[in-house]
């Protein structure tokens, strides 16, 4: 299971029922679709598993994608290393950067691979651009572009209209459904289907991650959210992830509450500025700025508790060198330098809660994505603000294409 233990101290229930409400609101309007995944994804995992059966020659799926498009399955294929059932290798091309583009085009052939072209609206402008250099690239054919190609974004969008005309097989993301809380949507499942994942297990830690919330009523996600919402002196939230697995994780948190929460109300500027560490290397880096330094930070330690393979510390004796951790297992360690780090926050009197799984497979890591899911809706109703638009993001994207046209008829 998740459990989710609060180093605070926490408000009467009562107080804060009226943003469980809105919640609920939120879950029955159908405005927001990302809720309603757990069961409506389910359907994609056959359709997934069906294209795919017959396509042994298939040996690397290359995900071409930006941020929401790209970000939670950087973080899955990470967190699931040790979970896969074939030999396909997963490839994410999330930047139109010259080195990653030639990297990755190097290490695959074109008669085994094949790309998901992923964007939500289907106008991307990046992914579009990668989708043409990977054609040219491989000298391929308009009527051959079909074999290659598998399309994930709304209906009608216009990458959508572009498959019908190309023929190529196309995967929808709902349309309720935002690009950054859209990885239990097709943008996630249909690269973990293909790669021999757990989708289901997934969606099943996330739907009880929906239970837990929504009718347990479990009221851990609420008190966090209001807690650090309302801190006075504390508007950056540190994600401390205790393992080198966490960092693809720790990026998609990081746009998740970023792109969610920081927003304009008027000529007031509000959001939750979220950094995120990785455990115990980052120990001897940015912990002495928590420490020391303004105590504007809350702190969410994350950890596992048990780990498949993890290697024993031998127990070898040096005339100068300690023997502490001799025959201690790796991860024991690892966990024992989170909780002391944990505990030296405590006492400095910050606020601090601690995640902790007891594994790492699907099951778990849906659960958790659901979680942080929620925790940023829960966030921006108590914010006041609208959690699933990016106006700052979309004045960008208009701004670049303005110079593009300026370049072209230059």
């Amino acid at each position: 299971m998740l459990k989710n233990t609060l180093f605070f101290k926490t408000t009467n229930l009562k107080l804060i029922s009226s943003y469980a409400k809105r919640m609920n609101d939120e879950l029955s309007s159908g405005d927001v679709g990302y809720y309603h995944l757990i069961h409506t994804s389910l359907e994609l995992i056959d359709e997934s598993l069906e294209f795919i059966k017959d396509k042994d020659h298939i040996k690397n799926i290359i995900l071409v994608g930006m941020g929401g498009s790209s970000c939670g399955v950087k973080a899955l294929k990470a967190l699931l290393f040790d979970e896969k059932q074939n030999d396909r290798e997963l490839f994410i091309l999330d930047n139109t950067s010259s080195y990653s583009f030639a990297q990755i085009l190097s290490k695959i052939k074109l008669e085994e691979s094949l790309f998901l072209i992923t964007s939500k609206t289907g106008s991307t402008i990046e992914v579009v651009s990668l989708f043409k250099l990977i054609i040219a690239h491989f000298d391929i054919e308009f009527l051959k572009i079909k074999d290659y190609f598998v399309f994930i974004t709304d209906k009608d969008s216009k990458l959508h209209k572009e498959g019908e005309k190309l023929g190529v097989k196309t995967f929808f993301i709902p349309n309720n459904v935002g690009g950054r809380f859209s990885v239990l949507s097709a943008v996630g499942i249909v690269p973990l289907c293909f790669c021999g994942y757990n989708a289901k297990a997934l969606l099943e830690g996330a739907k009880q991650c929906f239970e837990d919330f929504f009718i347990q009523k479990k009221e851990e996600i609420l008190q966090k959210a209001y807690h650090y919402c309302t801190h006075k002196n504390a508007n950056i939230n540190v994600l401390f992830s205790y393992g080198d697995a966490f960092k693809g994780f720790n990026e998609w948190y990081i746009q998740l509450i970023a792109e969610s929460l920081g927003k304009k109300q008027g000529y007031k500027r509000i959001g939750l500025t979220p950094i995120a560490l990785i455990g115990a290397r980052d120990q001897h880096s940015f912990l002495q700025l928590i420490m020391d330094g303004p105590k504007n930070k809350t702190i969410t330690f994350l950890k596992v508790l048990n780990y498949k393979k993890t290697p024993i510390i031998p127990d070898i004796h040096f005339d100068f060198l300690d023997s502490l951790s001799n025959k201690v297992s790796l991860h024991k360690l690892l966990n024992a330098q989170c909780e002391a780090t944990m505990n030296a926050l405590i006492a400095e009197n910050l606020s601090v809660d601690l995640i902790e799984l007891d594994e790492l497979d699907a099951w778990h890591i849906g659960y958790l994505m659901y979680y942080y899911e929620l925790f940023t809706s829960t966030c921006g109703i108590m914010l006041g603000i609208n959690t699933y638009d990016q106006p700052g993001v979309e004045i960008g994207k208009l701004i670049l294409k303005k110079i593009l046209d300026t370049q072209t008829n230059s």
